[in-house]
């Protein structure tokens, strides 16, 4: 045996992966602990794709109130079949999303969803801002780029940060997560809407 019983542990618990799966990234790693979780993630997000538009109608509709109940959070939350639904790891799932849209306050959940005018405008100010920096046509397209995309990564919700992860050397962003959850549990899983109420904020 190349590992530990400890390394074997320490990789279950980074990723949730079945024993054997662990066992034979670890085989393959020599107990290199990191480079067999980048194995696993990879294998997850093969398995992931391949679930990718199948049809998720059951689920749930999650809700969070957060303390001092000035923020509140409903989440529908869609997978293939009802047994999936009534999983802890699913629930699990549900409720760590609407904890995030609570604190991290996104605006769609994915890219399409951003309001066309919303997006346009955010175009034209990014612009303007590299324009009056002084920076070339093809410098200010870039720039206005690469700040559009951090905005996405700020107000959609499976482009931003696990709110969990913000203190790990490794972080996941919500896509990362949606992934892990869809190999760990075997089906599609969706996002399919969800409103944040804050009090006082229309």
């Amino acid at each position: 045996m190349e590992y530990t019983m400890d390394q074997l542990k320490d990789l279950r618990d980074r990723t949730g992966a079945g024993i054997m799966a662990c066992k034979r990234a670890l085989a393959e790693t020599s107990g290199d602990v990191k480079a067999a979780a980048e194995i696993l993630r990879k294998e997850n997000l093969a398995q992931a794709a391949k679930r990718e538009g199948r049809v998720a109608s059951q689920g749930l509709v999650e809700s969070y109130i957060h303390p001092g109940g000035r923020v509140g959070v409903l989440l529908e939350l869609n997978c293939e079949t009802d047994f999936v639904a009534r999983t802890d790891d699913f629930r699990d799932l549900a409720h760590d999303l609407a904890i995030q849209i609570a604190a991290a306050r996104p605006i769609a959940v994915n890219r399409e969803g951003i309001p066309a005018l919303l997006l346009e405008s955010e175009q034209a100010i990014y612009m303007e801002q590299a324009a009056n920096e002084g920076k070339p046509p093809e410098i200010a397209r870039k720039v206005a780029e690469g700040r559009l995309k951090k905005f996405f990564g700020e107000t959609v919700l499976l482009e931003q940060v696990f709110v969990r992860d913000l203190d790990k050397p490794q972080k996941r962003t919500i896509q990362d997560l949606m992934q892990e959850k869809i190999a760990r549990l075997g089906e599609n899983i969706v996002i399919r809407r969800f409103s944040r109420f804050e009090l006082g904020s229309e």
